[in-house]
């Protein structure tokens, strides 16, 4: 592998996403505090990013040429194996670019370590250089992921680092017929959440939060256990579902392993769908006749480790 390009993929920060709402920084400021928010942490957070930001480029220069992808693009950007990929953000935005830049390494790097958990972001402004540079000479410890699919009877399919959301486009109830374990059920919920081992700490876990905090009014003692799950694993969660005459809720979770997948049918005649990672625009219709089945991808991506050891 001859790396030529480092690609750093970001996405925009609070700030300049109310600039580009409200056309000038304090017309922005204004907006805000007029409601009583604190417009100097949306000042902060731009700063420091871009702090470290430039950092990282300044240290790139004398090692590899590089350019900068934002967030929105990347569902049409074309990476290629002389690329080495830079995510630098939040975790999330790791799960949005490793769908696109599929087998290609990542070095991650926390630009914000007092506002960002960084649980998938071994580096740092400090320390990536040494990521890079193993990368270059393929020395490189690693540490692969596998996706998440959805495969449409249509042909069409999608992958998640994360997460797959399968339900409505709006605030209504999905309907839909559910197989799992060789049971099957026609249900109407909020949707359903299918997670990765990387996405058992995002998403999925707000789930489990709510799930806990209801039975958590009426049996005392109840201890929180967030779901921890395997490389090849996946585990679903059906959100709020709804029993009536017609829906059942006797499938509301389950571990997805190997060939055990799960099969969901539209019954939306209009607004399903199905995407990925949080990135609502880039997504599947999920209409009456659609079948999906949910399981592992065969595709996997590589994040590079903050590590002194190869590995693999």
């Amino acid at each position: 592998m001859s790396v030529e390009y480092a690609i750093i993929v970001k996405n925009k920060t609070r700030l300049e996403t109310l600039i580009e709402r409200f056309n000038t920084k304090a017309q922005a400021k204004f907006y805000i505090e007029r409601l009583g928010g604190n417009f100097d942490d949306y000042v902060l957070e731009h700063d420091t990013f871009h702090y470290s930001l430039n950092q990282i480029q300044t240290q790139l220069s004398t090692t590899l040429k590089n350019k900068v992808v934002e967030r929105s693009f990347l569902p049409n950007y074309i990476f290629t194996d002389k690329n080495v990929v830079i995510v630098v953000g939040q975790d999330g935005l790791v799960a949005n670019t490793a769908k696109y830049s599929k087998d290609i390494p990542i070095v991650a790097i926390n630009p914000d370590k007092q506002r960002y958990d960084g649980i998938l972001l071994p580096f740092d402004t400090t320390n990536f250089i040494y990521g890079i540079e193993n990368v270059l000479t393929e020395k490189f410890a690693f540490q692969t992921m596998r996706f998440a699919e959805a495969k449409l009877n249509d042909g069409q399919s999608l992958l998640a680092f994360n997460d797959l959301f399968i339900g409505a486009s709006s605030h209504v109830s999905a309907r839909y017929k559910i197989s799992y374990k060789n049971n099957t059920e026609e249900q109407s919920s909020s949707g359903l959440l299918v997670s990765t081992k990387a996405g058992s700490t995002g998403w999925l876990s707000s789930v489990f939060n709510m799930a806990y905090g209801v039975a958590g009014m009426f049996e005392k003692n109840i201890k929180l256990k967030r779901p921890k799950l395997n490389d090849n694993d996946l585990l679903f969660a059906v959100r709020e579902p709804f029993q009536s005459i017609r829906t059942q809720t006797g499938i509301t979770a389950g571990l997805i392993k190997g060939q055990n997948n799960l099969i969901i049918e539209s019954l939306m005649p209009t607004n399903g769908v199905i995407f990925s990672d949080g990135i609502e625009s880039d997504f599947l219709k999920f209409n009456s006749g659609i079948i999906a089945t949910i399981g592992l991808a065969e595709e996997k991506a590589i994040l590079v480790k903050n590590d002194k050891k190869n590995g693999t």
